[in-house]
């Protein structure tokens, strides 16, 4: 499964591309204004300095909502660098989009997909990530996970290439569990990712080598 972490702020990618298992990035208009980004040029020259520290796949939105303005932005934030995927919105003008960049040989994201029938649509159009959004599922009583589930089965009966990309994952749980059922990527927040360290045994074991450790005057 890859990991991608979801955020614009450029140490903590370079924490978990240290780690040495980040497989990308993904941003939004929110997560790129929460570190005080602003602006075409200076957006785009974030969207480059991601690409600098990783080895691949950073997805990069457009903010057009007609089919014409979605293929325009989405042409220059490919031209960026070679590891952009451009993130289109779930809708019709996006489905559109999507294709159009699928022929052009151009990697998308489909994001804010909430039911099968919309990650179906995408994936006919050629996208190459499709971006379920789990806790915004559970936010409202859905499941998330079972959504998951039914896009595994689906994809995996008809021989989709679109990977499914979970979003909106909250929490190591969620991790776990998008990994149990067979997403193919999950992104979510660095605090999720590096939560996977973390065990109570461990550190009391580690506590107890190091004190055994000192026995041994060496």
């Amino acid at each position: 499964m890859k990991f991608f972490v979801d955020t614009a702020n450029l140490q903590e990618i370079k924490e978990c591309q240290a780690l040495g298992i980040l497989d990308g990035v993904t941003t939004n208009p929110s997560l790129m204004a929460k570190v005080g980004i602003t602006g075409k040029d200076a957006i785009f020259a974030h969207y480059k300095a991601i690409c600098d520290i990783v080895d691949d796949n950073v997805s990069a939105e457009v903010l057009g909502t007609t089919y014409e303005d979605m293929v325009r932005e989405g042409e220059e934030l490919a031209e960026i660098d070679a590891k952009i995927v451009v993130k289109i919105p779930m809708t019709k003008d996006g489905v559109r989009a999507i294709k159009y960049f699928s022929d052009k040989g151009i990697r998308t994201n489909c994001t804010l997909i909430f039911s099968a029938g919309q990650a179906i649509l995408a994936a006919k159009a050629g996208a190459s990530y499709v971006s379920p959004f789990i806790g915004r599922l559970d936010d409202v009583g859905a499941d998330g996970m079972e959504l998951i589930e039914q896009l595994v089965d689906i994809f995996g009966n008809y021989g989709f290439e679109t990977e499914i990309l979970a979003a909106s994952v909250r929490h190591t749980m969620h991790l776990l569990q998008c990994a149990e059922v067979g997403a193919d990527v999950v992104t979510c927040p660095s605090n999720v990712i590096m939560g996977l360290l973390n065990h109570p045994l461990t550190d009391k074991g580690l506590a107890t080598f190091m004190e055994d450790a000192k026995k041994l005057n060496l």
